[in-house]
């Protein structure tokens, strides 16, 4: 007779109940908004709402496209990209600052202290940054960009921290083992490694950032929003019209010029 092998089957592994309960309240928070908010879908799609959806949408028609106007939208939309660039590149700066002490770098104090602050610049939205800042700052531009940089430092601050904490340690390691010092080892071992996610997150807010530079001009911040609101307060629709169809291009453009670098980044 031949010997019968007994082959040590593996357990299953343990159901992990966590996902599941995490899940079931996801579902009951969803089921709980819809049945809390007042939300009057009948009346939406009434045939009286309907009519009143398509007059205003007519009204739209046709855009006006006349030469001075479409200038005057030209050089809000050339304001609108200038605010947006500009905040970006001010809270590059202020994140990669930031990012080294919420990493931490400098210690769990010091972490702990710098994550609470990008906390509180990211948890205020563009409009009230806005709103705070230009009754320091006054009307126009200047207001708006210093809201934009604000906020999205606290963004990509936080964003950048976490990139240098999952970086691998062991290149920098090796360079202080060989005698080189904490800067030299941190610019050639760990920014190469961050360095395409940290441009792929700057590149996506830049695109976030250009439709909030749109928005912020309806508190007075200048450019395409703050034509927006001059025209729809006086119910100049064709103008209006215009000036949606350039935010729409804008943010277009951006879009085909991040994706543009991103190519050439990884390539």
């Amino acid at each position: 007779m031949k010997p019968t092998m007994t082959h040590n089957m593996p357990k299953p592994p343990r159901r992990d109940w966590t996902v599941l309960a995490m899940l079931a309240m996801v579902a009951v928070l969803v089921v709980a908004s819809f049945a809390s908010l007042p939300l009057k879908w009948r009346e939406f799609f009434t045939l009286e709402a309907v009519n009143s959806t398509l007059e205003l949408l007519a009204g739209f028609a046709p855009p006006d496209l006349s030469a001075p106007f479409l200038i005057k939208t030209g050089w809000a939309a050339v304001e609108t990209m200038a605010m947006s660039a500009l905040g970006t590149l001010l809270a590059v700066a202020a994140g990669l600052a930031f990012s080294l002490s919420a990493s931490g770098r400098f210690g769990r104090t010091a972490r702990a202290l710098m994550r609470g602050l990008l906390n509180v610049l990211r948890s205020i939205p563009e409009l009230v940054w806005a709103s705070i800042l230009l009754i320091a700052c006054g009307l126009g531009p200047f207001g708006g960009t210093l809201a934009l940089a604000a906020h999205t430092a606290g963004v990509l601050g936080r964003l950048f921290a976490d990139s240098l904490e999952n970086a691998a340690p062991l290149p920098e390691q090796s360079l202080r083992t060989n005698g080189a010092s904490a800067s030299a080892a941190f610019f050639y071992a760990t920014l190469p490694q961050t360095l395409p996610q940290m441009l792929s997150y700057t590149l996506y807010r830049w695109e976030n950032n250009i439709r909030a530079a749109a928005i912020l001009g309806v508190v007075g911040a200048g450019g395409l929003g703050q034509m927006l609101k001059y025209h729809l307060s006086l119910f100049q629709m064709q103008q209006a019209a215009t000036v949606i169809i350039a935010m729409l291009l804008l943010v277009a453009l951006v879009d085909g010029i991040s994706y543009a670098l991103r190519r050439a980044l990884t390539r």
